[in-house]
C-alpha cells in the first residue's frame, strides 16, 4: 500500500512494521486510521514507539479495531476493567505468556486482536516474539494441507502440560479472577481463512493446543508437535523491541507469540488490552 498520512518501516522480511508520524493519544482521522488498519492487516503486527498515553487514550485507540474484552483470569484495573497490567518485579523468574499462544484461543470466539503499552522496560530483553501463520500454513507440503483441511481441533485454558490453569495462576502476583473457567475448552478449524484478507493461517495456539477432534491426546500428539515446531520456525518470526512508550498490536487470527525471560533482577510493567470479536474461526 502507498501510505501518505503514516511512515511504515519494515521489522524482519516475514512480518511486523514500525509506524511513525502519528500520535495515538489524538482521535485520529478516518484516512489516518484506514492506514493504520491496512498496516495491521498487511504486517500483521504494528509498532509505535515514543507515545504517551493515559488509560482511556489506549481504550480510546483499541476500540477503532472493535470492543474491549476483559482477560478472564486475571482482575483489570479498578477504574479500567479492560485492561489489566502485565508485571514482572525483580525477584520473579517466571513471566507471563512465556509459551507460544495465540491468545484466548480457548474461547468461542478468540480476539481479533491484543494490544500492548510498555510502562517500564528492562534495560535488556523483555522483547516479545511473534510468528506469520500465513506462512507457517503455506509452507507446509500439498499433502499435508489436504490432511489438515476441514480437521478441527480443541484448544484448551486447561494448560495441564504445565500444571494446570488455577495452580499456576494462584502462584503469581496478579489478582486471579474466574478460576470457574480454568477447564474452558473449544473446538476450531486447524486451517483457518482470516475474515478479512481471505489468506489461509495455520491456527497454532501451541500452550492452548490440547487434541484434535473426534482423537485422543495421544493419537493427536506427534503431528500436534510437528505443526507446533514447524509454526515457530525463526524464518516466519519477528521480534519486537520495547521502550517506555512503545504500543504493539498485533492481529490473533494470523499469528502467536510468545513473552521472552531474559530480564532476570529487572523489571518489566505493561497495560493489556484484549480486542475481542464477534466470529468464531472458519
Amino acid at each position: 500500500m502507498n501510505y501518505k498520512k503514516i511512515s511504515v518501516s519494515h521489522i524482519s522480511g516475514a512480518m511486523g512494521a514500525e509506524i511513525s508520524g502519528v500520535d495515538l493519544s489524538q482521535r485520529l482521522d478516518n484516512k489516518t486510521f484506514d492506514e493504520i488498519h491496512q498496516a495491521l492487516l498487511e504486517h500483521l503486527v504494528i509498532v509505535f514507539h515514543d507515545q504517551t498515553m493515559n488509560p482511556d487514550e489506549c481504550k480510546m485507540f483499541a476500540r477503532k479495531f472493535g470492543s474491549l474484552e476483559p482477560y478472564p483470569f486475571v482482575e483489570g484495573l479498578s477504574d479500567h476493567p479492560e485492561i489489566f497490567e502485565i508485571r514482572k518485579e525483580p525477584d520473579e523468574k517466571r513471566n507471563f505468556g512465556g509459551k507460544w499462544h495465540s491468545d484466548m484461543s480457548f474461547t468461542n470466539t478468540p480476539p481479533m486482536g491484543t494490544m500492548l503499552y510498555a510502562l517500564e522496560v528492562p534495560s535488556k530483553g523483555g522483547d516479545t516474539m511473534l510468528t506469520n501463520l500465513y506462512l507457517a500454513y503455506e509452507a507446509l507440503s500439498d499433502g499435508m494441507k489436504k490432511l489438515l483441511m476441514g480437521k478441527n481441533a480443541e484448544y484448551s485454558a486447561a494448560l495441564k502440560h504445565s500444571g494446570g490453569r488455577a495452580a499456576i495462576m494462584n502462584s503469581t502476583r496478579f489478582d486471579v479472577a474466574n478460576l470457574d473457567r480454568a477447564e474452558e475448552a473449544s473446538l476450531h478449524p486447524i486451517v483457518r481463512t482470516h475474515p478479512q484478507t481471505g489468506r489461509k493461517a495455520l491456527y497454532i495456539s501451541s500452550g492452548h493446543l490440547a487434541k484434535f477432534e473426534n482423537m485422543t491426546s495421544e493419537e493427536s500428539k506427534p503431528l500436534l508437535d510437528f505443526l507446533r515446531e514447524h509454526a515457530s520456525q525463526p524464518d516466519f518470526t519477528c521480534r519486537v523491541q520495547y521502550r517506555k512508550g512503545t504500543l504493539v498490536l498485533w492481529d490473533n487470527r494470523c499469528t502467536q507469540h510468545r513473552a521472552l525471560n531474559d530480564y532476570h533482577g529487572e523489571r518489566r510493567v505493561m497495560h493489556r488490552l484484549t480486542i475481542g470479536s464477534n466470529e468464531r474461526p472458519q
